[in-house]
């Protein structure tokens, strides 16, 4: 994660690095609820190894001859781990599904249900995770920094895999939201960074920098199709509503997802140090059910929050979204003035408009184990956790590894819940 966001605590970290292999990093996705046994979609768990999330699910379209629009999922996982997610199918049969064979893609079980998986029908997500370049006698020196952010909370932060292997997921959200279509084609087939870019994708955007659209085509690796049916797009239309057009919805809501979540973050840093308190005029958090309510007197509050009932929240900002007063609600004025927002933005974007929701700022992480030992691979700790649906992994890892050296998730986590809060 981006080294200016602030840790909670002051522990001096094991150092180390996480994901040298995908065996090293496992996740499991905890279901909202199990498949009923009835009903016109195939629910499944597929174990993946390198694989994203949408690449499954066009694998498994193309298998089971089915649109893939007709597959939903809960969450979206990382590549570069092994990785147990559930999905739904419509147009198939559980023993169609069982019998699918892919390379790196195993099914595990299969059964019916009468509703399609939606984003966010998930409880949370089991993790194992190795890190490595450690003493594994240093577990012993883990314990109480769990124990504190079990008892403080674990910041809420997203993960800098949110924003994208050039880091700017949110500018492209941001430019969509400002309906600035020419700003999100420079931004996803120029803006030439040499740290960034290499090889004939640097010099393609380069060609696209300086308006060369036919080199850049020519330039641009078959590895990027989307950028190349963007590009495309452009140079038949010479419009760049059109191009923007013909980048994946899915992919344009992330992308808008990634400015809520740049905009969370900024807050939670702004209030890292007193990420157990609440303060009045909040809108506080309720860890049993997921509603909010606006705090009047946190002195009357404070004790539910210390025993981690309820948590201060941030802003997922939409049109709709729940404003604090008082200190909370400067904080977060003075954080949309700075990214040049307000709320009613979100309102004029079409497919892009989002009506925000409030996020906590803290979570606890749940069921901790920890173990050191020695593999064929060389000395780890072994960190298992369960943490709710939306929590990042590497938030954790950064408090007890204090260590920004690790190797980015190459896709982003489930997409930010754009519903009302209750």
């Amino acid at each position: 994660m981006p080294t200016e966001l602030p840790y909670l605590t002051d522990f001096a970290g094991i150092g180390g690095v996480i994901k040298q292999r995908p065996e090293d990093f496992f996740v499991q996705e905890i279901p909202l609820y199990e498949p009923s046994g009835e009903g016109e979609h195939v629910y499944c768990e597929i174990e993946k190894i390198g694989i994203t999330t949408f690449d499954a699910i066009h694998r498994l379209a193309d298998a089971l001859k089915i649109s893939s629009r007709d597959i939903g999922y809960a969450g979206m996982k990382d590549a570069h781990a092994i990785t147990r997610q559930i999905f739904s199918l419509q147009g198939t049969t559980p023993e169609a599904v069982m019998d699918l064979r892919s390379p790196g893609l195993s099914v595990k079980w299969a059964g019916r249900h009468g509703n399609k998986l939606r984003l966010g029908h998930l409880a949370g997500n089991r993790f194992a995770i190795k890190i490595r370049n450690v003493n594994p006698t240093d577990v012993v020196k883990l314990t109480p920094v769990i124990e504190e952010i079990k008892t403080r909370g674990m910041p809420n932060y997203f993960g800098e895999q949110r924003f994208g292997r050039r880091n700017n997921n949110d500018l492209l959200g941001a430019a969509l939201i400002r309906a600035d279509n020419a700003a999100v084609i420079k931004l996803l087939l120029g803006s030439a960074n040499e740290e960034l870019d290499s090889g004939a994708t640097l010099e393609a955007r380069r060609a696209f920098d300086r308006r060369d659209n036919a080199e850049a085509m020519r330039l641009w690796p078959r590895t990027g199709g989307m950028e190349r049916r963007v590009l495309a797009r452009l140079m038949k239309t010479h419009r760049p509503g059109a191009a923007v057009h013909a980048i994946d919805e899915k992919l344009r809501r992330l992308w808008v997802s990634a400015l809520q979540s740049r905009v969370f973050n900024d807050v939670l840093a702004r209030r890292i140090k007193t990420i157990d308190q609440i303060e009045t005029g909040d809108w506080a958090y309720k860890h049993e059910n997921g509603a909010c309510f606006h705090v009047e007197d946190a002195t009357v509050e404070q004790p539910r929050a210390k025993a981690f009932e309820i948590s201060a929240t941030g802003p997922l900002v939409g049109y709709r979204m729940s404003t604090p007063t008082g200190a909370p609600g400067e904080i977060e004025q003075a954080v949309l003035t700075q990214f040049e927002l307000k709320p009613t933005d979100f309102k004029q974007s079409g497919k892009q408009r989002v009506k925000g929701a409030r996020r906590p700022l803290r979570i606890k992480p749940q069921d901790v184990q920890l173990v050191g030992g020695v593999d064929d691979f060389g000395p780890h700790i072994t960190v298992a956790f369960t943490l709710p649906a939306g929590a990042f992994a590497t938030v954790l890892l950064r408090e007890l590894m204090k260590s920004d050296k690790q190797e980015p998730e190459t896709e982003t986590a489930e997409v930010v819940d754009e519903s009302d809060e209750d």
